[in-house]
């Protein structure tokens, strides 16, 4: 059979559009704390500006160069776009009608936004114009265009208002005396304006439509004949020579730069815009009508993180659990003794992650600590990670540390960190050439009475003490000397051109992981057609290998179970007959993001048990250096196995694909509401003592990153 065939294969981008859908039921989900749907509404939108800029402008780039390759599903560039263009229109329309469902019922607990300025009181209107004149004014840099004065370059993402205008006194109706300005709004000014409260109600106004009702201070010589707001998107996705960079460093900084500068993807203007602006935009920014979206209401929801954060609606928003203890180690305790007791499973963010903060800030501070070595993909603003590494340097430490450049969309940020470290003394590697370096690994080399002993942190997110909070995550940490002994390789071949014959434990993207993962699946294979014990059950952020499907499919074909936790793209289908009738896929949306990759094979009743960097992608598998490595105490194993299993038996939050490409959640009137990921923090409270810090309420909150095309 040909498990190849195109048919039995969904769309990449498809998928990922539905990933977005799951995530906008969970704001249209009215058991949904109120102001956690606008968290989630927010969340699509920041999922969507990415999905744009990154592989909608993709797709474009190949198109204008004439590639013609067909993706898994049998689509060329062309065809994927003219596929997605009717469904990303209807899914802007249904976040548009789930945002005016959310802004009545935020009107009825006390909050209310003023859509229009046309809508504002006499009183408020005139609080507005007191704000534009003093606060706003100042700040704003109307541009005209015409013969002297070219169209003005549209930043990125940047919130703009177009006008048409006329010379007062000069007939409107002439197109020659017609003239076109812009102007941006400032990202340097809060984007929503507070109103005098009145009776109790909180009520906020858009800056764009403060700016909008004085439109006409900026033009005095014009009559202001039509103006809106409007939005673009660029092709934000960077191309970067490596092999021709003598600085990748610099090389980045240049592309980021360019960002500003690239092909406009996305065109969104208010609905009811004047015509002849709409002309002037599309003619000017070089856009199809395919591009243009016509918005019927607020552009740019992302806003709606702001909204969110308002004070005073406690009563409408989770409140996460402060993450418990660690109980084998309590704050206060030495990391390394407690690691050289076993190895010690994390279970983020339910566990907290200052375990693993303070494995290397003791190691920093630890005189009989030789070495620190480390990767980075991810951090936090402030990373305490960060400033733990250079603080080892100062110390005298040798102190080596992969800072990935190529981290989407954190590029800046990692500049900074590296040019920090590098100051500090820290020996700082920019990755491998060609390669993205996603794993998570640290590694801390102490001299002690029986020799050099080595501890090894491995896990499946980012060292990012802000995420750790919001990301569903597992690590490991210990000090198993062939543990050590492969993360000593990793470095060796991370810091310079050392490429080990054969590993203790660990299993390498892109040279050996998928070989194992391919190999590991048809064991099970080959032990459903001898009628022995077989399964497959894996839990990751995206399934859209080729190879690794029509495995799979094989697999089930054989008679292999396969159980799958896929959070976002799955270009698997299934019950399909003969080909993926055995295998059942599953996805959760909630309050966490799920972001942890756990592979559990059967192995004829002698589960192995894996945890990794890598979900099962081309780009992870081949075109990254990512570590999957096994789970081996026993106690642990039956841990990681369990936590997977709750997770299946969640009928809250978990959603199963269904053959048509739909996913529906399997709720049944008779069964107990479970859901897994408040088990998880009842469970993590109970771990850390008999329920210590159970009930402890913790008021800080973060922002999630977007996952629209996370790591």
């Amino acid at each position: 059979m040909d498990f190849g065939n195109t048919e039995y294969y969904t769309n990449r981008e498809l998928s990922w559009v539905r990933f977005n859908e799951r995530v906008l039921s969970e704001a249209r989900d009215k058991e949904t704390p109120l102001f956690e749907r606008l968290k989630f509404l927010s969340i699509t939108a920041s999922n969507l500006d990415e999905f744009f800029m990154v592989r909608v402008a993709s797709l474009k780039d190949m198109v204008h160069a004439g590639y013609s390759r067909k993706d898994i599903a049998g689509l060329k560039p062309a065809q994927q776009l003219e596929l997605l263009y009717p469904v990303l229109h209807d899914f802007v329309h249904m976040q548009y009608d789930c945002y005016r469902k959310l802004l009545k019922e935020c009107a009825s607990k006390g909050l209310r936004m003023v859509e229009h300025h046309e809508d504002l009181s006499a009183a408020d209107g005139d609080y507005a114009d007191r704000y534009f004149i003093e606060h706003v004014y100042p700040v704003l840099t109307p541009m005209a265009v015409d013969s002297s004065r070219p169209f003005p370059l549209i930043k990125n993402k940047s919130l703009n208002i177009c006008a048409l205008l006329v010379k007062k006194g000069k007939d409107a109706e002439k197109e020659k005396n017609q003239e076109f300005a812009t102007v941006q709004v400032p990202s340097v000014l809060p984007r929503l304006v507070r109103l005098p409260d009145s009776e109790g109600e909180i009520r906020i106004i858009r800056l764009e439509e403060v700016i909008e009702r004085n439109i006409h201070r900026l033009f005095l010589n014009y009559d202001v004949l039509g103006s809106a707001p409007f939005q673009i998107m660029r092709n934000a996705d960077l191309t970067i020579e490596e092999e021709e960079a003598e600085d990748l460093l610099k090389e980045i900084e240049k592309q980021i730069r360019k960002r500003q500068w690239g092909e406009v993807i996305r065109l969104e203007a208010e609905a009811g815009i004047d015509k002849r602006l709409l002309k002037i935009l599309k003619h000017e920014l070089s856009v199809t009508s395919e591009d243009i979206y016509e918005i019927d209401g607020p552009l740019d929801l992302t806003f709606l993180m702001k909204v969110y954060g308002q004070e005073g609606f406690d009563e409408y928003k989770h409140v996460n659990p402060k993450p418990c203890e660690v109980p084998q180690i309590p704050p206060g305790s030495n990391v390394f003794e407690a690691i050289r007791k076993g190895d010690i499973l994390l279970h983020h963010p339910y566990q907290s992650f200052e375990p693993v903060v303070e494995f290397i800030r003791q190691a920093a501070a630890d005189p009989d600590v030789l070495a620190i070595k480390q990767t980075l993909y991810r951090v936090s603003g402030n990373s305490p990670i960060v400033r733990a590494l250079a603080a080892a340097a100062e110390n005298g430490k040798q102190v080596s540390v992969l800072v990935e450049l190529k981290a989407r969309f954190d590029e800046e940020n990692n500049i900074g960190w590296a040019r920090m470290l590098e100051k500090a003394g820290c020996h700082v590697i920019y990755g491998l050439v060609g390669l993205k370096t996603h794993c998570k690994i640290a590694l801390v080399v102490r001299r002690e009475e029986d020799g050099i002993r080595r501890y090894v942190h491995l896990g499946t997110g980012n060292y990012n003490d802000a995420t750790a909070r919001l990301y569903t995550d597992m690590g490991i940490l210990s000090c198993a000397e062939p543990l050590g002994e492969d993360a000593t390789a990793v470095f060796n071949m991370l810091s310079g051109y050392s490429e080990p014959l054969g590993w203790n434990e660990l299993s390498l993207a892109p040279l050996w992981l998928k070989k194992r993962l391919l190999k590991l699946i048809r064991r099970e294979t080959e032990a459903a057609r001898a009628g022995r014990s077989s399964g497959i059950r894996a839990k990751m952020n995206s399934l859209c290998d080729p190879d690794v499907i029509a495995a799979l499919y094989e697999a089930s074909s054989a008679g292999v179970q396969i159980e799958l936790l896929v959070r976002g793209i799955c270009c698997l289908k299934t019950g399909i007959p003969g080909v993926s009738e055995n295998i059942h896929v599953y996805s959760i949306v909630g309050n966490y993001l799920e972001h942890g990759r756990i592979f559990i094979f059967e192995n004829d009743c002698d589960p192995e048990v894996f945890l990794a960097s890598a979900d099962w992608m081309p780009r992870n598998l081949e075109r990254r250096v990512e570590i999957m490595f096994p789970v081996r105490d026993p106690a642990l194993k039956k841990r990681v196995m369990r936590i997977l299993s709750l997770q299946f038996a969640d009928n809250v939050k978990k959603r199963i694909l269904e053959p048509s490409g739909e996913y529906r959640i399997p709720r049944s009137k008779k069964a107990e509401r479970y859901s897994c990921q408040e088990a998880f923090e009842k469970e993590a409270a109970q771990l850390a003592g008999k329920g210590r810090g159970k009930g402890v309420k913790d008021s800080r909150r973060f922002t999630p990153r977007s996952a629209a095309d996370d790591e």
